[in-house]
């Protein structure tokens, strides 16, 4: 078993990083088909614009072509096509002649990062708008400027892709992430590429896997709620953990966000594949990714963030200084190998669950006395006090070897209490 090759996620970020992605258009498109050439298990699922996806609905794509500020000496500013973070993302198409006072209305900068183009999105509310550094803003000389964005809203579609990689068991292991921002690197862009890699990873290792693994690539926010509007009954039956992946590139400490229920088996199993690493932990006050959609009251899947430097607690974050230079192929292995050490986890324990409504009627079945006499002690041999404990513990959320830890019982002994109770049909592994 190739345990941990490496695929170039590094060069798919530098593929991919010139594009001008937004929640819907051309740019998610591209970048979608990118990813469905490495990975063709990858279906791509369309929303039409105007469907009613729960309280959203679809958005108008937006296509454009260009955009600067033209001073009236012939010198330009914030330049769509040098960065495309220069223009507010969703802006509509203007052509007009505007005054340094009108036009600084409609100009976004960062003063904390005084260097840095800020990204500035207005997906929902028609506006236009430019982005620029704070240092160039304050340089902007005085006169008359053309403000031009040749821009488009059409009717269409929302994209997004899953690919689902069938396991002998219906249960699912779930990763997320999102594509829909531009030229951003770690936050846009190494979430899809270690899930790709991790899917290739899969793909390689195993003819066939114990779980059934599902993979999901979308428009941040109104992708995961058109996809749960579609999809939500199934996965509240079928999915076992989940992940969205976000931010794994830089060389932050490893970080996992929580869902509302802090017992979350999804999170306990990764702090597991953590346990020898320093890694930080934040509840569900700080979410920001799609784990909000995810673990939503009504949804409620047992869903956990994953990334390194969580987003907005790294400087660079949402600025044209989240570049190429801010991520390594080195720190996108590293993320991955955690995520390749989870599958394993996933794919080398059994997780117990007990079939039946309360106490089973062990009597029955050979497996507990059926004479009941009076005991000074009061106590159970031991080997019935081992296969009593072990059913009262096996919820399906816990591992044998978890298990074998709370009842205070040898490993090998509870697995073939294990086999036997599987064999009697009481569990299902």
């Amino acid at each position: 078993m190739n345990f941990k090759k490496k695929f170039p996620m590094y060069k798919w970020c530098k593929e991919l990083y010139p594009i001008c992605r937004s929640i819907t258009g051309p740019g998610i498109r591209k970048s979608l088909s990118f990813f469905e050439k490495i990975n063709p298990e990858f279906k791509r699922i369309k929303f039409k614009t105007g469907r009613k996806v729960f309280d959203w609905k679809v958005p108008m794509e937006w296509h454009v072509k260009d955009a600067y500020i033209e001073h009236e000496s012939g010198l330009r500013f914030s330049e769509f096509k040098k960065n495309n973070l220069h223009l507010v993302n969703f802006s509509y198409k203007i052509n007009k002649i505007l005054s340094l006072e009108q036009l600084k209305k409609k100009i976004y900068t960062n003063t904390t990062l005084k260097n840095a183009i800020p990204y500035v999105t207005s997906y929902y509310k028609k506006t236009w708008g430019f982005c620029m550094s704070y240092l160039q803003y304050k340089k902007l000389p005085k006169g008359k400027y053309k403000v031009y964005i040749s821009s488009e809203h059409k009717k269409g579609y929302l994209d997004l892709s899953h690919a689902k990689l069938n396991g002998y068991s219906k249960k699912e292991i779930f990763f997320s992430s999102y594509l829909c921002h531009p030229s951003m690197a770690n936050n846009e862009l190494s979430g899809p590429v270690v899930l790709n890699a991790l899917l290739s990873y899969i793909k390689d290792n195993f003819k066939k896997t114990k779980f059934t693994y599902r993979f999901v690539l979308l428009p941040e926010t109104i992708g995961s709620i058109s996809y749960l509007s579609k999809y939500h009954k199934f996965l509240k039956k079928n999915l076992f953990a989940g992940y969205v992946l976000s931010c794994l590139g830089d060389k932050g400490k490893f970080t996992l966000v929580n869902g509302p229920n802090e017992s979350c088996k999804s999170s306990k199993f990764l702090r597991e594949v953590l346990k020898n690493k320093k890694f930080n932990t934040y509840n569900f006050l700080e979410r920001g990714s799609d784990e909000r959609q995810y673990c939503s009251p009504n949804i409620n899947l047992p869903v956990t963030l994953f990334c390194r430097s969580k987003f907005s607690d790294y400087k660079e974050y949402h600025s044209s200084l989240d570049n190429l230079n801010l991520i390594s192929q080195k720190n996108l292995q590293q993320s991955l190998n955690i995520l390749i050490d989870l599958v394993n986890f996933f794919e080398k324990n059994t997780f117990p669950e007990n079939k039946i409504y309360c106490e089973a009627k062990l009597s029955k079945r050979g497996l507990y006395p059926t004479l009941s006499k009076f005991d000074s002690k009061n106590t159970l041999s031991s080997k019935l006090k081992l296969r009593t404990n072990f059913l009262a513990f096996a919820n399906g959320e816990r591992t044998t070897k978890e298990i074998a830890n709370i009842i205070n019982q040898s490993y090998n002994d509870v697995k073939r209490e294990e086999k036997l109770l599987f064999k009697k049909k009481i569990i299902q592994i």
